[in-house]
């Protein structure tokens, strides 16, 4: 949440949109011709002698209660918490909550938002954002009590990621990443809910949700508060381990356990194992070194002992169809790297495409559009919906090969295995004649080049 100060329009906006707009805001404008006068407008609202005064409705109380505020946060929870003691039962009441979390979050009153965040679930159970916050503040405030409720609420929260399938995404979202979301939320539920029955000092529990959450996906946090557990049994040999692995990890990110710290813990028990630091520094480089490599394990590179674009078999999307590039060699390549989620290689593509178009039937040349997307199932809807008119292949490593680090970018190797061209990005008014020069000049000087020299980067 924001801790800017929200003016009390900003505070209608986003908290009370199902009011009337009638009670939200007042229309003005410049041209005062057409108001009425004041002693027209004192005529028109006086009432009528002898009649009672209309009474607002609890809308315009509530506006009302907004407005004398002001800026004043103090006032706003004030004006707030009175109007609900006169309306307990208003149908305003989760807006009403959300804005008294806000206030008081930025009153620095932890405890009165924990309590109204808790309120909001109460009304809006599934809303996981404020089941999350709930969590945090109850952590955050201590106590017994609190804690376990907090715990349940993890619980609760982690419960429904587990029933959660992939029909229920978002169609902006691919099954991958879906399933990669997923797998970090499982994660950090477990590592959080771990947290809290720590802090209830149930630690067989808390062992058994790090642990769960640490085979999941390896993090910092779990395995730093597995070598704290193991430290506390005296298990000397498991906290060396569990600390080494999180000393790896830690990337430095925000929420992520500190190196300096990790280290710290690290020494102390390793010199009550072994009296001494010595070792330590090649422990450390072991232990990285067998996180490194279950990593690369998980999703092997592909191509990776390739050395040249002859050697590559890649893969025709999005079937995945084998593709060997042997052929190529003693040929004219050209490549267009691209990735779905970048503009400009939708805007270069038919560039692309018109000079493939002037070498088509020309054995010497081979055009290829390679898609670069870490997730692949992306590619399929984009290829359905923009249909190229060059092969489209997956460039599964030639990107890594020829250091491709930005899109779109297109290359062209001469059949002596030298790149006679690179774009990285391109001119949109210049493009297609540059590379029509190029990929003529790579043809005109081939007979020059020594067909077979091998890749020269």
């Amino acid at each position: 949440m924001s801790s800017q100060p929200l003016s009390a329009c900003a505070l209608t906006f986003l908290f009370f949109c199902a009011i009337p707009a009638r009670v939200c805001c007042r229309a003005t404008g410049p041209n005062e011709e057409n108001r009425p006068s004041a002693s027209q407008a004192s005529k028109a609202g006086a009432p009528k002698q002898g009649a009672p005064a209309k009474q607002s409705s609890p809308e315009e109380e509530l506006q009302q209660a907004i407005n004398d505020a002001g800026n004043d946060r103090v006032a706003l929870v004030r004006n707030l918490e009175a109007f609900l003691k006169k309306y307990p039962d208003s149908r305003q009441r989760p807006q009403i909550y959300r804005a008294l979390v806000e206030a008081n979050l930025q009153l620095r009153d932890k405890a009165r938002a924990a309590d109204y965040a808790e309120r909001l679930v109460a009304l809006n159970p599934d809303d996981i954002s404020i089941t999350i916050l709930t969590i945090q503040l109850l952590e955050q405030n201590g106590g017994e009590a609190g804690l376990r409720r907090a715990a349940n609420y993890a619980t609760r929260v982690l419960e429904f990621v587990e029933r959660s399938s992939p029909e229920e995404k978002s169609p902006k979202i691919s099954q991958e990443e879906w399933a990669a979301e997923r797998k970090r939320d499982r994660m950090s539920l477990l590592a959080l809910r771990g947290r809290l029955e720590m802090k209830l000092q149930d630690t067989a529990a808390a062992q058994k949700d790090f642990e769960a959450s640490y085979a999941i996906l390896p993090s910092a946090t779990a395995a730093e508060q597995l070598g704290e557990i193991a430290e506390l049994k005296k298990d000397l040999k498991a906290a060396i381990q569990q600390y080494a692995r999180a000393f790896a990890l830690a990337d430095g990110a925000s929420g992520s356990p500190g190196r300096r710290e990790i280290r710290q813990k690290l020494g102390n028990v390793w010199r009550l194992a072994r009296g001494s630091d010595i070792g330590l520094g090649e422990y450390l480089l072991l232990t990285f070194d067998d996180l490194s490599q279950a990593g690369s394990a998980a999703k092997p590179r592909k191509n990776a002992d390739a050395r040249e674009p002859s050697e590559f078999t890649l893969r025709k999307a999005p079937d995945g169809t084998p593709f060997p590039l042997k052929d190529v060699k003693g040929k004219v390549l050209v490549v267009n790297f691209w990735a779905t989620w970048c503009g400009p290689c939708h805007a270069l593509e038919p560039q692309f495409a018109r000079v493939a178009a002037e070498f088509q039937g020309n054995p010497d040349v081979l055009f290829l559009a390679a898609n670069c997307d870490e997730d692949e199932s992306l590619v399929a809807p984009y290829l359905e919906a923009d249909k190229p008119h060059t092969a489209v292949v997956f460039a599964d490593g030639l990107d890594r090969l020829l250091a491709i680090n930005a899109f779109p970018t297109v290359i062209v190797i001469d059949r002596g295995g030298k790149i006679a061209y690179r774009s990285d990005g391109f001119e949109p008014l210049t493009f297609e004649q540059d590379l029509l020069a190029a990929v003529r000049r790579a043809l005109a000087g081939a007979n020059n080049s020594a067909a077979g020299d091998g890749f020269t980067p």
